[in-house]
């Protein structure tokens, strides 16, 4: 008997209908004796309404206190969905209890809207795993040492499920999900691209990180601190599909780079259009200027990602970074008002139109002249590269956001990943 832990997007959560297949599905699972624990999203939409209605009644400057509420509201998604899938498991005769991210208690830190776990207590949802039942945690959630309720930020459910495993030691977390598991690259954009059976852990975080949906960035990283063994698989397959067959679907993300593992130089292509690029012209070239900029914006929680700073000319420099296209205003204003005035800069300027673009793969490591390859693809499709961005196992290029797909499928041509992987 295994201690199995299954999470569910909101799309599987979408209706009755679906939550009674998701009850079918969990059930079949406990009857062959695993202990389950589940965590699932809100029903698909019922975050963006809900938080629709806050922006209709929201004041023209939040505060703090705006964002606990949009918290608060936004909770209430999952506590729904927790709720209604231990109905459908008791009317499939299945002992079952549903508990809120404060119930159990998931505690996290203060940061509302994108608040990151910090310890699980484990005791009540074992002493109720012992008794038989099945154990539904509401994903996306939990509470702050002020007995705040918060929130993980987007996509946070996948955290809360390998949170979750992490802390109960389960023997795999398995993400159902509206895709049979992880692609080359986004199959909308690329249709030859391939679904992989195995993909490291550095080459999911790499591809998180660069804008893959799959999974969110911040539950490959818990996964792969805590060796939390993790499987992206279809809830959309039949529920009663025979179990050993769904224990080897989709695809395994794995800590060993064995030698099963398909070797492949690049693994996948990762794309991200959610990005926006600051430059700060005429910058003061001495030392703790990145910081003088960086920092503020970081104490503004806003994340940075790629950062160039160019040659020195004059004792002046040009300062380039991008951040999330939802924080590019907020990034602007910040700067203007609090940090030019003091630096003596001549001009900020952005541009919110950009995309990143990322070649990932272990093989990286092993060979050269990828990067160039890379680029040599993007010069003859007539496409200009703005940033560039390279780590040991990826490159990644800032791009005119229109230039994106085209790019996309360029790229994973050039690097054969619509041939099928070598045996």
């Amino acid at each position: 008997m295994a201690l199995i832990v299954h999470k569910y997007g909101g799309t599987s959560m979408g209706s009755t209908e679906r939550i009674r297949n998701v009850a079918k599905r969990v059930a079949k699972w406990a009857r062959a004796g695993h202990q389950m624990v589940v965590v699932p999203s809100a029903m698909s939409g019922e975050t963006n309404r809900l938080l629709g209605l806050a922006k209709e009644l929201a004041p023209a400057k939040p505060a703090d206190a705006y964002h606990r509420e949009l918290d608060m509201l936004a909770a209430t998604g999952e506590q729904a969905s927790s709720a209604l899938l231990a109905i459908a498991l008791q009317s499939e005769g299945v002992q079952s209890v549903s508990y809120a991210g404060w119930q159990v208690p998931i505690r996290t830190n203060s940061a509302y809207t994108k608040a990151r776990i910090e310890s699980i207590e484990d005791d009540r949802v074992r002493a109720d795993l012992q008794a038989g039942k099945v154990v539904i945690v509401t994903g996306f959630q939990g509470v702050d040492e002020d007995d705040n309720i918060t929130t993980l930020g987007r996509g946070g459910s996948d955290t809360s499920a390998v949170a979750v495993a992490a802390a109960l030691k389960a023997q795999e977390c398995l993400i159902y999900t509206d895709v049979d598991g992880v692609y080359t690259t986004d199959p909308r954009v690329v249709p030859e691209a391939r679904r992989l059976q195995t993909v490291s852990f550095e080459e999911m975080l790499e591809m998180a990180s660069m804008g893959s949906k799959v999974l969110q960035i911040r539950s490959v990283e818990f996964a792969g601190k805590y060796k939390v063994p993790l499987r992206v698989l279809s809830s959309f397959t039949p529920w009663d599909i025979d179990l050993d067959e769904e224990s080897k679907s989709g695809t395994l993300i794995t800590f060993e780079e064995d030698e099963q593992m398909e070797q492949a130089i690049v693994s996948g292509i990762a794309f991200n259009r959610d990005e926006a690029k600051i430059s700060v012209l005429g910058v003061p070239d001495k030392p703790g200027i990145a910081y003088q900029i960086l920092g503020a914006v970081a104490d503004a929680n806003i994340e940075v990602d790629v950062i160039i700073q160019n040659v020195s000319k004059d004792g002046r420099t040009d300062f380039s970074f991008t951040v999330h296209r939802n924080d590019y205003a907020k990034t602007i204003d910040l700067l203007k008002e609090k940090v030019l005035p003091g630096l003596g800069v001549q001009e900020v300027v952005g541009d919110a139109k950009i995309c990143k673009v990322s070649i990932v793969g272990i093989g990286m490591r092993s060979h050269v002249g990828v990067a160039s390859k890379m680029f040599r693809c993007l010069s003859e499709e007539g496409i200009n590269i703005q940033m560039i961005s390279t780590s040991e196992i990826k490159t990644s290029v800032v791009l005119d956001e229109k230039y994106m797909e085209l790019a996309v499928r360029a790229l994973h041509r050039v690097f054969d990943l619509d041939q099928p992987a070598a045996a």
